[in-house]
């Protein structure tokens, strides 16, 4: 566990008794790779869903990831969006590629494997600003399209865990100002509503169940010396079916990350899971 992790719980000390799956927006994966690397060696989780990768499918570097034992699938685009599932030492199995229910959407925003035992499903969710506007509209169609692979996903009755950057700030104790974001797309009351009802569907929130009162961000824009003041807000989330949250031991946030020389504008956020389901 990294020495300033937020909102972690106890876990067992034998490393083999528990599992680690976590996700990183890493604005850039080739501008952020040294960071990207270190984080990887460091906190060693078995499952990294990436996002924001900034890179077309030819030109991920997989190989640097291989040096240090990790097998990679991705979804690239040029310039922006880009999603990755990275995992030590298998292969993940991809299982869906691009959201379902528009096929004219060609962003690359999604994707999915299995890895171990559990479903992952890797998501970069639009920003929808400015709204009202079109951006909007395609950010709230968006995650209708995610409500629905959802219930498919929950209807196989596995372990899975729908994990990234949703955002989303889901509460007013999930960001450092309600008055600076009120405007934003990121907590009007339609995003909020529409994240709402995948947690009334059964998922459970995996970083607030551990940080009930707040106060735990995931984010800290690069303006306004918002790191070093710590104005930042809660965006990336990690949503899991009730097969998976049963054996949830501890979540949490890699926020020292987030204070490295060219760093992300996001943290790493995390959970822990015990790899046999907990007996009755």
């Amino acid at each position: 566990m990294a020495e300033d992790s937020q909102g972690a719980a106890p876990v067992n000390d034998a490393a083999s008794a528990s599992m680690r799956i976590a996700s990183f927006n890493i604005n850039g994966v080739k501008a952020r790779l040294p960071r990207l690397l270190e984080w990887l060696s460091e906190t060693r989780p078995k499952v990294a869903c990436l996002q924001e990768v900034k890179s077309q499918d030819e030109g991920f570097p997989a190989e640097e990831f291989a040096k240090i034992g990790y097998e990679a699938i991705w979804h690239g685009q040029k310039g922006f969006n880009g999603v990755a599932i990275l995992a030590d030492g298998i292969k993940p199995i991809e299982t869906q590629r691009r959201l379902p229910g528009d096929d004219t959407d060609e962003m690359a925003r999604y994707l999915e494997a299995d890895v171990d035992g559990v479903r992952i499903a890797c998501i970069y969710l639009p920003n929808g600003n400015p709204q009202p506007g079109p951006k909007f509209d395609y950010k709230l169609a968006w995650m209708e399209r995610l409500r629905d692979r959802m219930r498919d996903l929950w209807a196989l009755e596995v372990p899975c865990a729908v994990i990234g950057d949703y955002n989303v700030i889901p509460q007013d104790k999930d960001t450092y100002s309600v008055r600076a974001m009120a405007n934003d797309a990121l907590m009007q009351p339609e995003s909020r509503d529409a994240y709402q009802r995948l947690l009334a569907d059964g998922w459970t929130d995996a970083l607030d169940t551990y940080n009930p009162r707040g106060g735990v961000w995931t984010y800290w824009d690069y303006q306004a010396g918002a790191w070093q003041r710590d104005h930042g807000f809660r965006i990336d989330h990690m949503l899991l079916s009730p097969e998976l949250a049963d054996r949830m031991v501890a979540a949490g946030v890699d926020k020292e990350y987030r204070g490295h020389e060219k760093a992300s504008d996001h943290a790493p956020v995390w959970f822990e899971v015990s790899r046999q389901p907990a007996s009755d």
